[in-house]
């Protein structure tokens, strides 16, 4: 099977074509017809007011131009390379199943009784990005942040589980940033959650990573061979236990590019699970010091395992929330790691010539209530309701970006691969021959009065488009129906809608509770018929990837 992702058509490589992305017999058929403005007499078309995007070249997600900004984020970077003589480090903190309103910053903290004073002051240092989206579960997320593409188009559209592995391998033809960052000088590391494959050409350290330490898998996959209590069917059954641990072996593991696979610790009792995030932190804690003496840049994703199920609080964390619950314990856990992060940038001296990026990869998940995360949204992790995709952003860089600034623009985490790139100035290494879908976002983040380059943010179930985000508006062309309260993973239904998408103006109804897309809303259904419809084309050239993950037949 050929992975180019440029040449064969989607018919050929087994993909649906464009139109089954619209999910058959839904709106969006109706809609079709308004995806392009009606010409005038005399055979010209009138530019669209409604679009203000620039599409660069084919293989780049148009961008609404900000010459201003643009040009005032150069001049800092600029003054920062003359004063420093090299270019800034990258270091993105994304913590996994954090719900947009865990942190204090974002209306939790003390209110859902884990107070998170370090995050917090990231987000009054900088900027707070109240409109960032991943995509709904965490493979896809890390997957789109490392190459900026979305999850559709690398194959990378679902987490993997127990013993699968990949038909095709996906990094076979994919670009991280941590590759062209390498490439440029850069010593790059990953460390904690990898859930981007396992096996040889897969690991962190085969794809552009210079140093690796952390975990293939994730939490659960781990706690399911160590926890008698939640999984006896599985612990207590020796043959059982033996085999998935044949297959899925749960251990600490680390790399160095262009050597082995090794193992770093087991992970076999309770008590050795719940101190990874402390390995973690040492791992960065060290690489960072170690990049300050060296005088390198440095590009770095600590990638926690908390909040993800199932919990176990470090050594002295168990009651410490004063909730007392396990999550909220392990909420007090990742914002005391992020503190002690920030003071070693501090003590190093690398603060002020460092970005900071603070994230998640999806949306809480509520199906673990009562010990789960928190959003003021409709839905949780596993949905394109806001509660699974919005999540919390912060973006700091004293000296760089304006302290106490907030901002509604949208920002996709595909954007980071671009940001990071353009930063390290290397924009100009990004190949043509595969879609990306994220923008460079630098000089919203740079600007004092930065806005977003980003025109529309488009979720997906899986293979399958369900809603973009455009403006304020939020449109749905299939919706998550949960069969009982709090299942979005276990117990829902993913259902088309009918003659009209929903819409929710999310400023006026941001539960996204009352779809007023007929009513209130037929001035812009043409203007997200085009975008979808010029979103869609983008796979006629640029084919999506199939590894073989579809978990039914004609599934995604």
């Amino acid at each position: 099977m050929s992975t180019n992702g440029a040449r064969k058509s989607g018919s050929d490589r087994g993909m649906p074509d464009r139109r089954s992305l619209l999910l058959g017999g839904s709106a969006l058929a109706c809609m079709a017809p308004f995806g392009a403005l009606r010409a005038q007499p005399g055979g010209t078309t009138p530019r669209n007011p409604f679009d203000l995007t620039v599409q660069a070249a084919p293989h780049l997600e148009p961008v609404i131009p900000r010459p201003a900004q643009e040009q005032a984020a150069a001049d800092k970077l600029a003054a920062l390379r003359a004063r420093t003589g090299r270019p800034p480090n990258i270091l993105i903190f994304l913590v996994d199943d954090m719900g947009w309103g865990d942190v204090g910053a974002f209306g939790g903290g003390l209110l859902i009784g884990a107070p998170t004073p370090h995050i917090d002051a990231l987000a009054a240092g900088g900027l707070k990005l109240l409109s960032t989206y991943s995509q709904p579960t965490c493979t896809p997320t890390r997957a789109a942040l490392m190459t900026g593409r979305i999850p559709v188009r690398s194959g990378l559209n679902r987490p993997l589980l127990s013993g699968e592995r990949y038909k095709v391998n996906p990094w076979a033809d994919e670009v991280t940033a941590a590759r062209l960052l390498s490439d440029a000088g850069y010593t790059t590391a990953l460390s904690g959650k990898w859930h981007l494959g396992e096996g040889e050409g897969l690991y962190p350290h085969q794809v552009g990573y210079d140093e690796y330490y952390g975990i293939l898998t994730v939490i659960s996959e781990m706690s399911q061979q160590v926890d008698g209590r939640l999984y006896p069917d599985l612990v207590l059954r020796p043959d059982r236990l033996n085999a998935i641990r044949s297959i899925a072996p749960a251990h600490i593991t680390r790399g160095i590019k262009g050597g082995e696979i090794g193992i770093d610790r087991a992970t076999r009792t309770i008590d050795e699970l719940s101190r990874i995030d402390q390995h973690f932190a040492d791992f960065s804690e060290g690489f960072i010091r170690r990049q300050a003496e060296a005088k390198n840049p440095f590009y770095l994703i600590h990638s926690f395992g908390r909040l993800h199920n199932d919990t176990y609080p470090a050594p002295g964390y168990a009651g410490k929330s004063p909730a007392g619950f396990p999550h909220r314990d392990a909420i007090i856990e990742v914002d005391d790691i992020v503190g002690r992060l920030m003071r070693v940038l501090r003590e190093t001296g690398q603060e002020e010539n460092t970005l900071v990026f603070f994230t998640s990869d999806n949306g809480g998940n509520e199906d673990l209530w009562p010990d789960s995360s928190y959003q003021p949204f409709r839905g949780g992790k596993g949905t394109t309701w806001e509660g699974g995709v919005r999540v919390p952003g912060i973006a700091s860089w004293p000296g760089m970006i304006r302290a106490g600034r907030i901002s509604d623009g949208l920002f996709d985490l595909c954007d980071l691969f671009n940001t990071a790139v353009a930063l390290a100035g290397q924009e100009g290494k990004i190949s043509p021959d595969r879609y990306i879908d994220g923008v460079d976002q630098s000089s919203f983040l740079l600007a004092d009065d930065g806005a977003s380059r980003r025109d529309a943010v488009f979720m997906y179930r899986e293979n399958q488009v369900t809603a973009l985000r455009w403006m304020e508006y939020k449109v749905h062309f299939m919706v998550f129906q949960n069969e009982t309260v709090r299942r979005n993973l276990d117990a829902s239904t993913l259902t088309p809608v009918g003659q009209s998408p929903w819409v929710f103006n999310l400023y006026m109804d941001p539960k996204e509770q009352a779809s007023q897309g007929h009513s209130r809303f037929e001035w812009g259904l043409p203007q997200v018929s085009a975008r979808l419809n010029r979103h869609l084309a983008t796979f006629e050239r640029f084919p999506a990837k199939d590894l073989g993950l579809a978990k039914r037949p004609g599934g995604g």
